[in-house]
């Protein structure tokens, strides 16, 4: 095999390369996504966490391409899957890909089924959108997913209306919507939300059991680290638009680095602690019309902060261990002209 043959077979599933997401408030654009970068490898689940105006879901969207027109914009950046560049193509183009390669589970199952149609029209969509299959062939189709993903009774679930299903089943149905046609990425955004703890155990050993037997790519957006304990291969931690943060799983929970992540992870409830109170991170996220554009984002709520961290911009960089933080507390995340002084 020669070198060119042997990169191509190596290139990462979907590759995000300086990603500006911006949304159009009073005239003036103001970056949602501001410069994040990643890699997500075939077969691998990704997990991207931090609060709620972080960018999570802003950044999943850029990459389906359902930004909402005339508000949100990519200003700058590639996404590429499979190494063709998603960004710019049209809907036409977009909705080959959409479904078929690359899939979403939105967080709310109520508001993404359409409460007028049953749950077998709704299925049999995704696949005529992709498959030339007849009537029969699509409805035999359907009772198989919805039997794969653990609804026992399908045969009659394809007659039902979404309201007439628990939370927990109308998510099943928009899992079993999402790999219909065993597409190669699915984006989970936040899809244990509002769900009881059982069930939310449920959903997430469903959604490993799948990935497993299609060797699937699952990027998984979350504020729960607890979950990306559980699920997931490699770790993101988002604020304010940027990544903070990014290492494999295992490192990040035995030994964070950015002060951001150290609070989040003290937020987390642990069995063998009696508490009065939970921790929690004093301050918000910063709104899109007042993010800094010098300086650390994190600066005003972090507990480490120096004078410099409101002045200096820290990188994102990679230490001995390959593990990546963007804190000035760490020499290699300072500007080189800051390493230099």
């Amino acid at each position: 095999m020669n070198n060119s043959q042997s990169n191509v077979n190596h290139e990462p599933l979907l590759q995000v390369k300086g990603l500006e997401t911006a949304f159009s408030i009073e005239g003036k654009d103001h970056n949602a996504v501001d410069g994040v970068s990643f890699n997500v490898e075939k077969g691998k689940i990704v997990g991207i966490v931090g609060e709620s105006g972080c960018g999570k879901s802003v950044m999943s969207l850029s990459v389906m391409n359902l930004l909402p027109k005339g508000i949100g914009k990519i200003r700058n950046g590639e996404v590429l899957f499979e190494g063709r560049n998603l960004e710019g193509l049209d809907d036409k183009e977009m909705n080959k890909i959409r479904g078929k390669d690359i899939s979403m589970i939105f967080q709310e199952p109520m508001t993404s089924l359409n409460p007028v149609f049953t749950i077998g029209y709704q299925l049999e969509e995704v696949l005529h959108n992709h498959f030339k299959l007849s009537k029969k062939e699509a409805t035999e189709k359907v009772v198989q997913l919805l039997s794969a993903v653990g609804i026992s009774r399908a045969e009659r679930i394809v007659d039902e209306y979404p309201h007439q299903l628990s939370g927990g089943m109308r998510q099943r149905v928009m899992i079993a919507m999402a790999i219909a046609c065993q597409p190669k990425l699915l984006i989970a955004d936040e899809p244990t939300t509002a769900l009881d703890v059982t069930v939310q155990a449920q959903i997430l050993e469903l959604l490993q059991d799948i990935q497993k037997k299609n060797d699937m790519a699952i990027i998984f957006i979350t504020h729960d680290l607890g979950v990306v304990s559980e699920t997931c291969d490699e770790v993101i931690v988002m604020y304010a638009g940027r990544i903070v943060e990014r290492t494999d799983v295992q490192r990040l929970f035995n030994s964070p680095k950015h002060p951001y992540t150290e609070l989040l992870m003290g937020a987390i409830p642990r069995l063998e602690e009696e508490k009065d109170m939970l921790a929690t991170i004093d301050g918000i996220v910063p709104s899109l019309t007042k993010m800094p554009e010098v300086g650390c984002r994190f600066a005003n709520r972090c507990p480490k902060a120096m004078k410099e961290c409101t002045t200096v911009t820290p990188k994102l960089a990679k230490n001995e261990e390959g593990h990546e933080v963007a804190c000035l507390l760490y020499e290699t995340s300072r500007p080189e002209e800051e390493v230099l002084r």
